[in-house]
């Protein structure tokens, strides 16, 4: 039973005339290895980066509710490609796998009564498909950071971040690009960058830095770059020289933030906003009000000048759709009217009307908005097409925004009174009930105080007087800090209920309470976002028809929201409940009441006048989510199936670890026996005779504590794992035999270069004396060094060949050599906690001794 090499002849042999080993079996070592447990790795690298850097958006969405759906999809999308991929599926069909995978979860997660069985898209699927997305549009317009995670804006964010996975899948694994895949990274980090005023913040960038170096260590790992020495992240000069370029990227990233725009405040990751182009400006999507109204420096300078008696305030959009959790916009695109050359004012005829004259330079401010005086009736002097809503008089850019225009407002002014709005007492009638829609589930304590308020008021201007007179009375303050240590910075109705309780908040608090309350008592009610009365400049602006007028600015810091009531026989009146604030209109002022007060160092600009410094602003901390206000049937127990979900997918990577586990020593050992160096196995066989041991135990035939090397090796293929005892002898037998003497000669033969004639005779009575070993350890030695992962192919195909199902089955997902090493670990931990416990009773115990002699000592005298 030997292996006798093959030699060329003529042209084959090589310049050396090297002998190269026989192929014990074509068939065999031509068989493609199966991809291990690289698939499943990298999958859950990239897993790791994606849901590691989504906790970035904790701070752009209140709490962490939203991370449960994140944390399914991204598992699901990752880990569904690395089963197809396992399977050797192609690449394209692994990545629309991971498309199907990805819809299939937002199917169930967001979509589960609305589908074929639960988790399939039908024709009803993409309808609310439609209305998640126009939920989504109206967060990202109307709200401020943070915002409520309702089921529009998470499903938007999974969807998202479902297809980052397929793209930093595809980067990491076919395209082998693992260091571009962090591209796709940075692109989650860009979010959180630009609009939490925190910006990535400590989380977000530990997650993704974290997964991206995984991503590149199984990279790595699994596929070294073969124009290099290194064995993979083990090789100590490759730790050194990462050690040194991780440094060198950090330093350089610490030199440079203070010269990047954004990144002037704070240390990076948890510095100011990434902002290239500037602080935010503008009553904008991608603003809070809040945050505008604490910027220590006010951006987005707006000057007008205007021939108005009093200072008007600039009106940019108007609010009007609450469902319960945030007041949005309802921009109504398809009843908007292009052309602001001529604008309907709607305005009843009861009250004297007075036309107002207003030029605006909005230099900077940028948003797509356009802030003018209400209510306008032309505007000229516009580049770009924009468009306006009969309903709101918002005007609003088709293809162009606020910045660097200069237009001229002519606005109607009705002269309203007291006696003239409390005349108005028939029920409002002829508008939408969009302003009227009452949310389902409000609180009691709003419901009970608008009722205690009201109570006694017989008109709908009693009643709103009512409201605006317990909002400005000394039981609340303003303040821009109170909310943010509360945990109450927003305008939903969990909010509302904690600023009622509280009676501490800033404009968009108090605008949402009367807006609320007015609709409780059958008052249309709505919320108007500007700016309030600004300062003047002390400088005059010429306007054609009208002479110089007296100039005023204002800026991000007097950005303002306040509730605009309908009166029927008049129209939309604008009420000032916030305290210290603004203007109280003439017809709005009830006499001898005083005016809560502000906590604030300054009052933010906003009372014409005065103008000071904010005070620092505490980061905000997570707090509880308010219920969706409209929940549809997919959204009844979306926790219960989250969990259930996450349970599965836990124990299926629970089952099969240890196949995983088993895979990844076999492709590291194989790895290791591929290298060479000079054209000869530099410690490989070592790594190959401890996968031919693992092999036999996982079919059953462990190795003895006490046996030798060759005696195993000639019990194994004596055995009926490899063929049949006493046939022929079969290519696992033989490929058994030579990995023996291979193991052999490196562990017990003379070291490279020393072995004399008398060496060279011992050897080779060494190997007549193990037979057929000899013969198979000297192919062995001739051949390349990447023979030994044929020849352990050969031994597991054999011994796959000669077993029953059931001992294959246990061979590949509960191997026995992985198991009895788990077995032999678990008093480890035991052992570990009881000498830990041990030291620190002994510890305890000496101290306490030490202090006790101490006190004795002390007593004694």
């Amino acid at each position: 039973m030997t292996l006798a090499p093959q030699r060329r002849t003529g042209s084959d042999a090589g310049p050396s005339g090297a002998e190269e080993p026989t192929v014990l079996s074509p068939g065999t070592a031509s068989r493609r290895a199966g991809p291990g447990a690289q698939p499943w790795v990298m999958g859950t690298a990239v897993a790791v980066a994606v849901a590691g850097a989504a906790l970035g958006f904790n701070g752009v969405l209140r709490g962490w509710a939203w991370y449960s759906p994140v944390i399914t999809t991204v598992l699901a999308v990752a880990f569904s490609m690395a089963i197809l991929r396992s399977l050797r599926a192609r690449t394209w069909f692994v990545a629309a796998g991971g498309l199907a995978a990805l819809i299939l979860v937002l199917t169930f997660t967001f979509f589960r009564q609305h589908s074929i069985a639960g988790f399939i898209p039908s024709a009803e699927t993409m309808d609310y498909l439609g209305r998640f997305l126009r939920r989504a549009g109206e967060t990202v317009l109307a709200e401020s950071t943070p915002v409520a995670p309702n089921a529009g804006i998470v499903m938007l964010i999974c969807a998202v971040l479902g297809l980052l996975v397929i793209l930093v899948d595809a980067l990491a694994f076919p395209l082998a690009l693992p260091a571009t895949s962090g591209l796709g990274i940075l692109a989650i980090l860009v979010v959180p960058a630009m609009v939490k005023p925190q910006s990535v913040g400590v989380l977000g960038f530990l997650g993704a830095a974290v997964g991206y170096l995984l991503i590149l260590g199984c990279s790595h790992w699994f596929t070294p770059d073969a124009r290099t020495g290194a064995d993979t992240a083990r090789d100590p000069g490759q730790i050194r020289r990462g050690a040194v370029t991780a440094g060198m990227a950090l330093t350089l990233t610490l030199l440079l933030q203070p010269v990047i725009p954004g990144f002037d405040q704070g240390t990076f990751p948890q510095g100011s906003r990434l902002n290239p182009f500037g602080n935010a400006t503008g009553l904008n999507p991608m603003i809070s009000l809040g945050s505008s109204l604490r910027s220590p420096s006010g951006e987005g300078r707006i000057t007008f000048a205007t021939n108005a008696p009093t200072t008007p305030y600039l009106r940019s959009v108007t609010v009007d759709n609450f469902d319960g959790d945030t007041w949005a916009p309802d921009d109504r695109e398809s009843t908007r009217r292009l052309g602001t050359g001529r604008i309907d004012s709607g305005l009843e005829s009861a009250a004297t009307e007075l036309r107002v004259v207003t030029a605006v330079n909005t230099g900077q401010f940028t948003s797509p908005y356009l802030p003018a005086p209400y209510a306008p009736e032309s505007v000229s002097g516009l580049t770009g097409r924009w468009a306006w809503d009969p309903a709101t008089l918002s005007i609003k850019g088709v293809d162009t925004n606020s910045r660097d225009q200069q237009y001229v407002v002519t606005s109607v002014s009705p002269q309203l009174t007291a006696g003239l709005l409390a005349e108005a007492s028939q029920p409002a009638g002829g508008i939408p009930d969009l302003f009227l829609r009452q949310p389902s589930n409000v609180p009691e304590i709003v419901r009970t105080t608008a009722d205690t308020v009201t109570a006694g008021a017989a008109t709908p201007y009693a009643r709103a007087m009512a409201i605006q007179t317990y909002l400005r009375s000394l039981q609340f303050t303003y303040s821009l800090q109170s909310p943010v240590q509360g945990g109450y910075d927003g305008n939903g109705l969990s909010v509302l209920a904690d600023f009622l309780t509280q009676k501490s908040g800033y404009c968009i608090h108090f605008a949402s309470a009367m807006a609320v309350m007015a609709r409780l008592e059958g008052i249309p009610s709505r919320i108007a976002v500007g700016y309030a009365p600004g300062r003047s400049t002390g400088a005059s602006v010429s306007v054609a028809g009208q002479g110089p007028l007296p100039e005023y600015e204002v800026d991000s810091r007097d950005a303002h929201a306040w509730p605009e009531l309908f009166f029927q026989g008049i129209g939309w009146v604008p009420f000032e409940p916030t305290p210290s604030r603004g203007v109280v209109p003439a017809y709005a002022t009830a006499a001898a009441t005083p005016s809560g007060a502000s906590t604030n160092e300054r009052n933010d600009a906003l009372t014409p006048g005065e103008r000071s410094t904010p005070a620092p602003v505490p980061t905000l901390a997570p707090v509880p989510l308010p219920a969706a206000g409209a929940r549809t049937p997919a959204d009844t127990h979306p926790a219960q199936a989250l969990y259930g979900l996450g349970a599965v997918l836990l124990l299926a990577l629970l089952a099969a670890s240890p196949r995983l586990v088993r895979s990844g020593v076999r492709r590291r050992r194989l790895t290791t026996t591929a290298r060479s160096r000079g054209g000869a196995p530099a410690g490989t066989a070592v790594p190959a005779w401890a996968e031919l041991r693992d092999l036999a135990t996982d079919y059953g035939v462990a190795p003895e504590a006490s046996e030798t090397a060759r005696h195993f090796s000639e019990r194994l293929r004596a055995s009926a794992a490899l063929g049949q005892p006493g046939g022929a002898e079969t290519p696992g037998q033989r490929a058994a035999a030579a990995l023996t003497e291979d193991f052999e000669r490196e562990r017990y033969g003379r070291p490279a270069g020393a072995a004399g004639p008398a060496g060279a005779a011992g050897s080779a009575g060494a190997a007549g004396a193990a037979g057929s070993a000899g013969a198979a350890g000297a192919a062995g030695s001739a051949g390349a060094a990447d023979s030994a992962a044929v020849r352990i192919a050969l031994v597991q195909a054999a011994l796959r060949g000669n077993a029953k199902l059931l001992v294959r089955l246990r061979a590949d997902w509960l191997p026995p050599s992985v198991l009895s090493g788990w077995r032999r670990a678990l008093p480890l931990p035991r052992r570990v906690l009881s000498r830990t416990a041990e030291s620190t009773r002994r510890g305890i115990a000496g101290s306490w001794g030490k202090i006790r002699n101490t006190v004795r000592r002390v007593r004694r005298g």
